[in-house]
């Protein structure tokens, strides 16, 4: 299903091909003067705040080099973490299914509200559960989930989009929140508070007021998990509002939604990413709420635990050698904050709960490249490397865009969700593969290569200053280089009299 939003574009799901491409959807985003100033003030001071907390561990180039290792030992043996995991929280008595994609993840999680009488939820703030457009499923059997993050509150209330992983009202300025809030609140409970202005915190308080009602009404919560700690089927969650907490203890029944990926194998391990995580995102030696349980205890916390294993795509990635990396990723968004293309056009051109460097590699694979916004994705980047400098798993991010274009240039077919989808090329992309063919061509019959470059000096007049047909999109963002007028072969005979070694 895609995800809707009032007033917004839908999120593309597999096949859905209403989403404009990247380029299409960053045109305007560009342009907009607002946005462009909220994100460069918010990008420019998370790096500055990040660097500097970085900068107070002098391991840090070995915590993040083990927690890239444990990251791919646990994928190498994702299959027998994931049944350690389920034996764990059963025993601890919590019960554990399984989603091969959204829609059955989004049904198990219905069924489960459903089973209680309750027609309202908290939610703690998950990626996995944008992703699966969960709060629209629950929407449509008629149970109404609140965002209890501020960020993700701001969202909901404005009928907006997410926009950043870690901040995803980081497009909204104060002034636009304050508004929100005014005109927004009192549809979805207590409304704010006669003559709100918008100091942080008064509209922190705000927040607070509004939310408070629903912690102590709601006796379902929902949420995810940064990490599942195999070996005792612990999970965790680690927030910086306190609203995570509410939600994991004060309902009777919690139901916890997580991608298979999210396994560490060992207390020993999740103490490394304890250390990278909240100083990569939000620039803190530590989380000033980390949260973790075990199934269920009397008398302490839910009496009833669920916990939804979501696939939705994972599988199929983990199959790819290269790209299969980008599951290390711990959804810290330091690559977001650092990335020149995500600075200019935002979240929302992505087309995807998961923005930004990120979401340009792990949306097309999840989903696949069948659609425009899918294809464009691994486009959506200069190559300047500044998301794998700060990742703190090492994901490569440039060498898996790379490969992804490869897949988009080439087409053919692949598997999502246990399903065979055709990768057709995105527009554009027929000649680009016709033009990386005849040059390797050229490049592999040095004799045709030479005599192409003298016609090209020889005819560099009448040059146009644009690619024709298909490549004015290439052109049309770039200049194109100036031929010389003689090229460097045959300068290197003229003034070191040598032998072209290249023959």
């Amino acid at each position: 299903m895609s995800t809707t939003y009032l007033g917004m574009p839908a999120l593309p799901a597999p096949g859905d091909r209403a989403f404009p491409s990247f380029p299409q959807a960053a045109h305007a985003a560009v342009r907009d003067t607002t946005l462009r100033g909220n994100l460069r003030h918010a990008t420019h001071t998370i790096r500055a705040k990040r660097a500097k907390a970085v900068a107070e561990v002098s391991d840090w180039a070995q915590l993040r080099e083990a927690g890239r290792r444990i990251k791919d030992h646990t994928l190498r043996h994702l299959d027998r973490y994931l049944v350690q995991v389920e034996e764990a929280v059963t025993a601890a008595g919590g019960t554990v299914h399984w989603a091969a994609n959204a829609a059955e993840a989004n049904r198990i999680v219905a069924d489960l509200v459903k089973a209680t009488g309750e027609r309202e939820v908290v939610k703690v703030k998950s990626m996995a559960t944008q992703e699966i457009g969960l709060n629209e499923a629950l929407q449509a059997e008629g149970i109404r989930a609140y965002e209890t993050d501020l960020a993700e509150l701001i969202v909901q209330l404005g009928k907006d989009r997410p926009s950043h992983i870690l901040v995803p009202a980081i497009h909204r300025n104060r002034g636009e929140i304050r508004d929100i809030f005014r005109s927004e609140m009192s549809a979805w409970g207590r409304p704010a508070p006669e003559g709100l202005t918008d100091t942080p915190a008064e509209l922190a308080e705000a927040a607070r007021l509004h939310l408070r009602e629903k912690f102590l009404r709601a006796k379902v919560g929902i949420s995810g998990a940064n990490f599942v700690v195999a070996e005792t089927g612990t999970l965790v969650v680690v927030e910086s509002e306190g609203n995570g907490r509410m939600c994991l203890t004060l309902p009777e029944t919690l139901i916890s939604v997580v991608g298979i990926e999210k396994i560490v194998p060992t207390w020993r391990d999740l103490e490394v990413f304890l250390q990278t995580l909240p100083r990569s995102s939000t620039a803190e030696r530590m989380n000033p709420y980390t949260s973790m349980w075990t199934g269920t205890t009397d008398g302490d916390g839910p009496s009833t635990f669920h916990l939804v294993l979501l696939d939705n795509g994972r599988t199929d990635t983990l199959a790819d050698q290269v790209g299969r990396q980008a599951l290390r990723c711990i959804r810290c968004s330091a690559c977001l904050n650092v990335c020149p293309v995500y600075e200019r056009a935002g979240g929302h051109a992505y087309g995807s709960v998961y923005p930004g460097p990120i979401g340009a590699i792990l949306s097309p694979q999840l989903r696949g490249t069948a659609t425009d916004i899918d294809a464009s994705l691994p486009y959506a980047s200069s190559l300047c490397g500044a998301c794998y400098e700060v990742c703190p798993v090492a994901i490569d991010i440039p060498e898996v865009l790379v490969h992804l274009r490869e897949r988009v240039a080439e087409g053919g077919t692949a598997t999502r969700g246990g399903n065979k989808v055709v990768l057709r090329p995105a527009k554009g992309h027929a000649a680009e593969r016709a033009a990386m063919r005849a040059a390797r061509w050229a490049f592999t019959h040095p004799g045709a290569l030479a005599a192409g470059q003298r016609l090209a000096s020889r005819t560099r007049r009448f040059h146009p200053r644009a690619l024709p047909g298909p490549g004015r999109a290439w052109s049309a963002g770039r200049d194109l280089p100036a031929v010389p007028a003689e090229p460097f072969r045959d300068w290197w005979q003229r003034t070191r009299g040598g032998k072209d070694e290249a023959k």
